[in-house]
């Protein structure tokens, strides 16, 4: 290189004086700093043009939909009201026994006439036949044999009629409810994995609360039937809620005195439609 044009010279073309520069390392190292600016400014614009289509995606977006999962405990059967029992009729008047005829028993005494006191004087035995012979004068009815009715005691107490429990009717109340496979969790976890939560928005639902009560049949053997529907939400909501309980598997049944019992089970499923 010309002595002269050293002073003026790049640091690459003094590099590369006398060798082949068509060879690719000179231009790739005289172009480096630009492909590098280049490179960021790319990696920005992108980033930016990312960014601002993921904020305009989420303002555009339609409502979403929630699945809330709720047993609903079933109300208690309406006990018959136990009216007052009338109270005891009262006791029959005690009767006492008719009062007998006494006649007082005298001691013989010697003693004149004159002496003798009129409840002192000795009576005549033909008029003692039908009296009682006591220590006093009573004057009464005859004694004809008159004896006390026995008094009755008490036997023991009266144990009321054992009612044996019909376990082939539906019981809404038991001690041990049935249960889906894995508890609650798992039923919720069903539920969420199998509606469709989408359908509310799909057919228009604004944003809101959609409940749907439904009550079904759990049998002896776990087997679910008699699925209904208690209300209807609108927008497809009873539709999908009895078509995924009425395709799921069977439950653990109910226990009711320690025997599987047939229970009917009350769900409430809410569709929350919000707007994002």
């Amino acid at each position: 290189m010309d002595i002269n044009k050293i002073a003026t010279a790049d640091i690459l073309d003094i590099l590369f004086d006398g060798r082949n520069k068509e060879y690719g390392a000179y231009q790739l190292r005289k172009t480096y700093n630009r492909r590098i600016r280049n490179a960021l400014i790319g990696t920005f614009v992108i980033c930016a043009l990312l960014l601002a289509l993921s904020i305009i995606a989420n303002k555009s977006s339609g409502p979403k939909t929630e699945i809330v999962v709720q047993d609903v405990n079933l109300e208690a059967m309406k006990k018959e009201e136990k009216r007052p029992e009338p109270p005891p009729p009262p006791p029959p008047p005690k009767q006492e026994p008719p009062k007998v005829e006494i006649t007082k028993f005298t001691p013989p005494k010697i003693v004149k006439d004159e002496e003798v006191k009129p409840e002192e004087e000795i009576k005549e035995v033909e008029k003692l036949e039908d009296t009682k012979i006591g220590t006093i004068n009573q004057e009464g009815v005859k004694d004809e044999g008159i004896v006390a009715p026995p008094v009755e005691k008490p036997t023991g107490v009266v144990e009321a009629p054992k009612v044996e429990e019909d376990y082939d009717k539906v019981f809404t109340v038991v001690q041990i409810p049935a249960e889906f496979p894995g508890g609650l969790s798992g039923w919720t976890k069903y539920l969420e994995r199998t509606l469709n939560r989408d359908l509310p928005v799909e057919n228009g639902a604004p944003p809101g609360k959609y409940t749907v009560i439904v009550s079904f049949i759990v049998a002896k053997d776990g087997a679910i039937s008699d699925v209904v529907a208690e209300n209807d939400p609108g927008y497809g909501t009873k539709g999908e809620a009895v078509r995924v309980i009425q395709k799921g598997p069977k439950w653990k049944p109910a226990v009711q005195n320690g025997r599987n019992v047939i229970y009917r089970h009350k769900q409430s499923i809410t569709f929350m439609v919000s707007e994002e």
